[in-house]
C-alpha cells in the first residue's frame, strides 16, 4: 500500500503507535512475537522507513513532524486538537513521532529524526531539552517551533509559568495560608526545576521560611511525574508529615486528580491548586492554572507553516498569560 504511515501499520497489528516507532527505531524492550509481527505488517504494507525517508529527503514532502515524548500525555493531547484544528487550513499531512525519553538518549533521537529528514517541519512538544542541546538543534537547517518551552535561538510557544505560580501562591496567601506545600514531577527536568523555583520565589517574597519537607514528589516517575498516581502517593507523604501543610500547589491537574483521591480517602481538605485546566477539572472542581493548550498548538502550527515559507526572519517567541481558575477545590472548611 503506498504512502502506508505508521498509524496503518499500529492498527492492522493491534497495537500503538508508540509501539510501531519504538519497533522502527529498533529500540529495546519489545517481545520478539510483537516486533516480527510489526514488521511482518509493515513489509505487508509496502512500508520501509529508511527508502521512504531518502526518497522524500529531496523534495517537498508536505508533512509536518509532532515530536512528543509521552503519547498519553493529557497536556500533548489538548496541544494536538489545537494543531489538527489549524493543519486542517494548510495542504500538510500530520505526523506523530514519540521518542523515549530516556535522558541524554533522547537527544539522540532528536537528532535522529532531523537527520532523516522525513518532514518539512517540526513541532516539538514538551521535549524539555537542556540549553546546550537546543543551541545544537540550531544548526539543523530545518524549519522548527518548539511548545511547551522557549530558547532564544528557535521559534517557540509557551506560558509563564512564573506568573502562573505566582497566581496561584498570591491566591493561597491572600487568604491567610502560610504553610503551603508543593507536589513536583520529576525535580530534575526542566519544568520541575522552574516551577520549584517560582514556588520558593513566591514564598521568600512573603517572609516564609522554605520547608524541604513541603515539596515533595511520588515514587513514581512514569512520565516524568505528570501522573495520578504520583500525585496520590505525593499527597500521602504530605498529609503522614506531623505538621500537615494548610494548602497545595500542584505541578499538574493530573497529579492534583491522584492527590484529592488521597484526601477522600483520609477524610481530610486541604484547599489545591493545580496547573494546565485539563477537561477533567472542570468537571471534579478543581481549581487550577489554565493554559491556553488548544492555542498553543493551533499558533504553533501556523507559526511553523509561515516559517515554511519565510526562512529569513528572525525567531518568534510567543509566551502566552495563564489564568487562575477558581472552582470547589480552594474551599476552606472553617
Amino acid at each position: 500500500m503506498a504512502g502506508s504511515t505508521i498509524y496503518d501499520i499500529a492498527k492492522k497489528a493491534g497495537v500503538s503507535i508508540a509501539t510501531v516507532s519504538r519497533v522502527m527505531n529498533k529500540s529495546e524492550g519489545i517481545a520478539d512475537k510483537t516486533r516480527k509481527k510489526v514488521l511482518k505488517v509493515a513489509d505487508d504494507l509496502g512500508y520501509h522507513p529508511q527508502a521512504y525517508a531518502q526518497g522524500l529527503a529531496r523534495k517537498k514532502k508536505n508533512i509536518i513532524m509532532v515530536v512528543v515524548p509521552v503519547l498519553s500525555n493529557y497536556f500533548f493531547m489538548e496541544v494536538l486538537s489545537g494543531i489538527q484544528d489549524e493543519i486542517s487550513n494548510y495542504d500538510y499531512d500530520l505526523n506523530i513521532f514519540n521518542i523515549q525519553n530516556e535522558g541524554n538518549n533522547m537527544f539522540e533521537q532528536v537528532e535522529n529524526i532531523l537527520k532523516r529528514q522525513w518532514a518539512d517541519g517540526y513541532l516539538f512538544i514538551s521535549t524539555h531539552l537542556r540549553d546546550h542541546q537546543l543551541k545544537k538543534l540550531e544548526s539543523y537547517d530545518v524549519p522548527l517551533t518548539l511548545v511547551d518551552e522557549d530558547y532564544s535561538g528557535i521559534d517557540s510557544v509557551s506560558v509563564d509559568n512564573q506568573k502562573g505560580i505566582q497566581q496561584a501562591m498570591q491566591y493561597f496567601l491572600e487568604q491567610g495560608l502560610r504553610r503551603i506545600a508543593m507536589i513536583s514531577a520529576l525535580k530534575s527536568s526542566k519544568p520541575g526545576e522552574e516551577r520549584i523555583e517560582g514556588y520558593k520565589k513566591e514564598l521568600r517574597e512573603a517572609g516564609i521560611s522554605i520547608d524541604e519537607d513541603l515539596i515533595v514528589a511520588g515514587d513514581s516517575m512514569y512520565r516524568d511525574g505528570f501522573s495520578e498516581q504520583n500525585g496520590y502517593e505525593a499527597m500521602i507523604k504530605l498529609l503522614d508529615l506531623d505538621n500537615p501543610p494548610e494548602a497545595c500547589f500542584c505541578s499538574s491537574d493530573i497529579q492534583a486528580v491522584g492527590a484529592i483521591k488521597a484526601m477522600k480517602e483520609r477524610g481530610v481538605h486541604i484547599p489545591i491548586i493545580g496547573y494546565d485546566d485539563i477537561t477533567i477539572s472542570n468537571y471534579i472542581g478543581l481549581s487550577t492554572i489554565r493554559q491556553p493548550m488548544h492555542d498553543m498548538g493551533a499558533f504553533a502550527t501556523k507559526n511553523l507553516v509561515e516559517r515554511m515559507q519565510n526562512r529569513k526572519e528572525g525567531p518568534i517567541q510567543k509566551i502566552y498569560s495563564p489564568e487562575l481558575i477558581l472552582r470547589s477545590s480552594t474551599e476552606i472548611n472553617n
